[in-house]
């Protein structure tokens, strides 16, 4: 419904949302528009975790997310990326989405390793001395809810950021 109320206001001001200009497509960056956002097919380095992670916290304000949950999905994409990486290895080909909604923010990273499914570890949330971990407890706070999606070709975890839970 909220969706539909910021679609008609846009209709009502005369003149469509501007989309933001993406990058240039280069080798391991291929980002396209999708409604309300964006879809980056990457393959996982450090210049295109940044890219991503800088698109997430501009694109979703101009389809009319509110800042502070892009600035929380973008917490939220970093962390789903490095467990891919962590999960799959370095150079891995990643599918990340990221869209406003009416009541916050998808961020979903597609991997192609389907049977690694994430497990929740028992590593306090403030511990000094993990160096991993606590990933899963970190998507529970920051997030309204959280799933993995089996796909043909791997997995999806769907992250929603805003909104209750």
């Amino acid at each position: 419904m909220d969706d539909m109320l910021r679609r008609a206001r846009r209709a009502d001001s005369g003149r469509p949302a501007a989309r933001p200009e993406l990058p240039a497509v280069v080798p391991g960056l291929y980002v396209r528009h999708r409604e309300g956002g964006f879809t980056a097919h990457i393959t996982a380095s450090p210049d295109t975790f940044s890219e991503v992670r800088r698109l997430t916290a501009t694109v979703p304000v101009t389809h009319g997310a509110d800042q502070e949950a892009a600035d929380t999905a973008q917490w939220v994409v970093s962390e789903l990326l490095g467990n891919a990486v962590r999960a799959c290895g370095d150079h891995v080909p990643l599918i990340a989405e990221v869209y406003a909604t009416g009541r916050g923010v998808v961020v979903s990273v597609h991997d192609p390793v389907g049977e690694l499914l994430p497990v929740r570890r028992s590593v306090a949330m403030d511990s000094d001395d993990a160096e991993s971990g606590r990933g899963l407890d970190l998507l529970h706070v920051l997030t309204s809810g959280w799933r993995v999606v089996p796909t043909p070709l791997g997995k999806q975890i769907r992250c929603h950021v805003g909104g209750t839970k």
